[in-house]
């Protein structure tokens, strides 16, 4: 429906496996699956459940009448209550067992703790799959010397390579944060509703050790190496803040990224892709706006911004449990993931085709190379008898000129002319330039990429190799 609101993040920007992750389909089929683990640990703990009523809810876990539920939702005022009477309604001889001892949060909270698994393990695939983009940049071109930049001024040469490798460990920091969410999630369990599980005590006549078995046998069918040991009503909401955090942490990995290649599209250096039929702006025919990399660094924003919401949640829960929780929570989780996995799906995009310009990249080099030079021309001078204090003043006295030249005249660089026509050097302009070759200024940075590369990259990329893709990111819009 055209007349009422969508969000981009589905219509523009995230993928459809994501968009499946947080999809009601895949919500409330949970919500299903989790009773069926609970009635299934109830009858074989002893509880008067039969295997009919448990093979009548598998064989409806799928079939959810969406219309029947939201009629109920409106009569009932409770979501939870109108899909356990959706799922009655298909499961006649389940329904007087169906949530037997339950809150609502015995499928609310671990189902939303399995669908965060369910996004991380996405996450996880996006950022080893940008990775792998990156490191077969960073090999190509990892003795490709280039302009460093500090305070975005000219500094000391690198490797268009080796600044790859930068963004690279950026990402591999998050993969190791989003891997340790990923293994330290659990689920609530059934707790109950104030967390003392006092309802499934009287279910199994005060017997302790059959209310901790149950817990730990729903936890091993839905997947999961245990529960969270003590809890309210609620699973703690820390849990939300720390992974909304380490999406938080991928959004700023992304976001350095594109504004880097940003200003290096400004330097005509490097260029995200453009397509053949691609308009950069409505109104300068001539535009090659970078608008991955700004759509990237857009998002990576609100990622940022998003983070703050489950931290204030976490902060403002009272004993318990509140609900001031429950509306912010089903907008402020789905929707980092959503962005976080619109994101990666970008950055794969651009790293798959990122455009150098070597040219480009050379005549920066030659404008400023003069400048850095300096040291070594005053070395070789020295070796045929100059002053080094007397030099290195001439040298500082030619540089301020040249620099003039440059900025002021909008001129080349003329500071070896300068420096070859003054006899107090004693060098030819030949002599000099044997002192401008760029590889000699790049230090380590090529071996750097394959050190990094070896020891660092390729571990991680044997290890999720299940997960890459050779296809390249395909853009919405």
């Amino acid at each position: 429906m055209k007349d009422i609101y969508e969000s981009p993040l589905a219509s523009r920007y995230a993928s459809r496996e994501m968009l499946y992750i947080f999809s009601p389909d895949n919500k409330f089929s949970t919500w299903r699956k989790l009773w069926i683990a609970l009635a299934r640990a109830e009858r074989e703990l002893g509880l008067p459940i039969t295997d009919e009523q448990i093979a009548e809810m598998e064989a409806h876990v799928y079939d959810i009448d969406y219309e029947h539920a939201a009629e109920m939702e409106k009569k009932l005022r409770h979501d939870v209550m109108a899909h356990v009477h959706a799922y009655g309604r298909v499961c006649p001889k389940a329904m007087p067992i169906i949530h037997l001892g339950a809150t609502s949060c015995y499928v609310g909270d671990n189902t939303d703790i399995i669908l965060m698994r369910q996004g991380l393990e996405l996450i996880r695939a996006g950022l080893v799959n940008v990775i792998d983009r990156l490191a077969k940049f960073a090999e190509k071109y990892k003795s490709l010397p280039t302009l460093g930049f500090t305070h975005f001024q000219p500094a000391q040469l690198t490797t268009v390579g080796k600044r790859a490798t930068l963004w690279m460990q950026d990402f591999l920091m998050d993969l190791d944060e989003v891997d340790c969410r990923i293994s330290k999630l659990r689920l609530l369990g059934s707790k109950g509703t104030t967390g003392t599980q006092a309802s499934f005590m009287e279910l199994f006549n005060g017997d302790h050790e059959k209310v901790k078995r149950m817990e730990e046998m729903i936890a091993a069918e839905m997947g999961f190496e245990g529960v969270y040991p003590v809890t309210g009503q609620t699973y703690p909401r820390k849990v939300d803040t720390c992974v909304l955090t380490a999406l938080s942490g991928v959004a700023q990995s992304a976001g350095k990224f594109a504004n880097d290649m940003r200003l290096l599209a400004h330097l005509k250096e490097l260029e995200e892709p453009f397509e053949e039929n691609q308009i950069g702006s409505s109104a300068m025919p001539y535009k090659r706006n970078p608008m991955r990399c700004e759509r990237i660094c857009a998002l990576a924003r609100y990622v940022i911004i998003n983070a703050q919401n489950p931290a204030m949640t976490a902060y403002s829960q009272w004993f318990e449990r509140t609900l001031d929780d429950s509306a912010n929570k089903r907008i402020s989780i789905p929707e980092a993931f959503l962005a976080t996995d619109a994101i990666l799906n970008i950055c794969l995009n651009v790293a798959s085709g990122i455009r150098v310009y070597e040219k480009v990249i050379a005549r920066h080099i030659a404008e400023e190379l003069p400048f850095m030079a300096t040291e070594n021309i005053m070395m070789d001078a020295v070796k045929r008898g100059g002053n080094r204090q007397e030099l290195h003043e001439r040298i500082r006295t030619h540089s301020m000129a040249a620099g003039a030249v440059v900025k002021e005249q909008g001129l080349p660089n003329d500071l070896v002319s300068r420096i070859a026509s003054d006899p107090m050097f004693g060098l030819t302009e030949e002599e000099i330039r044997k002192n401008l070759d760029p590889s000699s200024y790049i230090g380590r940075a090529p071996e750097q990429v394959a050190d990094f590369l070896r020891d660092w990259v390729a571990p991680v990329l044997e290890k999720h190799k299940a997960l890459l893709k050779s296809d390249t990111a395909e853009l919405k819009v």
